[in-house]
């Protein structure tokens, strides 16, 4: 009896050792391990202002996601006063527009040392933004954007924001990607990972 379940004992470790093995490997990104199963991580690169995303038609009354920074959302401006700049995370154009004209979308900005996400519009060529709240690096947050009738509703942490929309119905326009500026390029590159749900 010993003997036997000795045998089974070593199977059983053996089996699990090699499940082990063929498990998927999480990757460590900077400081910040992501599963990157059904996660877009968008890179803008030094020197640049944009992810380089194609362009995507829209046509929504809702814009939910997930969206993590890790630590390359830590930047430092060449002059000061660009620090207070607002870069822009996810969003879309509106009212069958450019996006200068009428807009919604998150923006975010390392100030006074913590990350800030705010309610960034525009609404009849005349930009708008206001402070959401502040998140943590690396950790996964939910980003909501609602379109309702004259009003966009950004929600973030259970903190809602509203600000004036030039139209009604459902958004029409197209899809806003994340950028850097502001006046600015990328002082590096940054990593934003995010999820649309």
């Amino acid at each position: 009896m010993y003997v036997t379940f000795t045998k089974l004992h070593k199977f059983v470790v053996s089996v699990f050792l090699i499940s082990l093995s063929s498990c998927e490997v999480i990757n460590a990104v900077d400081d910040l391990v992501v599963s990157q199963q059904n996660k877009e991580t968008y890179i803008i690169s030094k020197g640049k202002h944009d992810s380089n995303n194609g362009f995507k038609k829209l046509s929504t009354s809702l814009i939910r996601f997930e969206a993590t920074f890790d630590s390359s959302a830590v930047y430092t401006t060449v002059d000061p006063a660009n620090q207070a700049d607002i870069n822009k995370l996810y969003g879309l154009s509106d009212c069958s527009t450019q996006h200068h004209t009428n807009s919604a979308r998150f923006g975010w900005r390392w100030y006074n040392s913590r990350l800030e996400i705010h309610a960034y519009t525009y609404f009849n060529k005349q930009r708008s933004s206001e402070l959401i709240t502040t998140v943590e690096l690396n950790k996964p947050y939910l980003y909501q954007l609602r379109l309702e009738d004259n009003e966009y509703v950004f929600i973030l942490n259970d903190v809602k924001v509203s600000k004036p929309r030039n139209c009604s119905g459902p958004g029409e326009g197209y899809q806003l990607y994340p950028y850097f500026g502001g006046d600015e390029v990328a002082p590096h590159n940054i990593k934003i990972y995010l999820k649309e749900l």
